[in-house]
C-alpha cells in the first residue's frame, strides 16, 4: 500500500511556563508538542485513542530521536508538522517545528510506535485494521 504521506500542522505560541531561567523552551517540552501533533494526524484518520481501543488495540512508543536546531523562547509563533512516514513493520511518524517568529527550523524529530493487542501482547507488524485507516 503506498499512498502519499500523511500530515498535519499545528501552531503554537510559546507560554511563559515552558520557558528555563534563560527564556528558552526546557528540551523535555518538544515531547508534548510532538504528541500534540501526533494526536492531530491520528485523529484525522480516525485512530485516535478511543477508535484504536475500540478496535482492541493499544499503541505506545518504542523510540523517540530529536535534533535540536535553533531554540523556541517565550512568545515564539511556531509549528509542528507530524508526516507518518512508514507504517510497516511499525508506524513512524516524523516532526518539523518551525520558528515562525524567526523563520528558522527549531528541531526535527520521529517517533516509532507499536502496537499490542488489548492484553499487552505485541504485534510483529502494524495489524491491517489501522494499516487501512493509514492508507485509506
Amino acid at each position: 500500500m503506498s499512498a502519499a504521506p500523511r500530515s498535519v500542522k499545528v501552531r503554537f505560541t510559546v507560554p511563559f511556563h515552558h520557558c528555563d531561567p534563560l527564556n528558552v523552551v526546557w528540551h523535555g517540552r518538544y515531547t508534548e508538542y510532538f504528541e500534540v501533533a501526533r494526536t492531530e494526524l491520528f485523529t484525522s484518520i480516525a485512530l485516535d485513542v478511543p477508535a484504536i481501543r475500540a478496535l482492541g488495540y493499544k499503541m505506545f512508543i518504542t523510540d523517540l530521536r530529536c535534533r535540536y536546531m535553533f531554540p523556541l523562547h517565550y512568545g515564539d509563533k511556531f509549528e509542528v508538522t507530524a508526516t507518518i512516514r512508514e507504517s510497516t513493520p511499525f508506524i513512524r511518524v516524523s516532526y518539523e517545528v518551525e520558528n515562525l517568529t524567526h523563520k528558522r527550523k527549531s528541531a526535527r524529530a520521529s517517533t516509532t510506535l507499536a502496537t499490542t493487542d488489548a492484553h499487552g501482547r505485541l504485534f510483529p507488524e502494524t495489524p491491517d485494521a489501522l494499516l487501512s485507516r493509514i492508507h485509506a
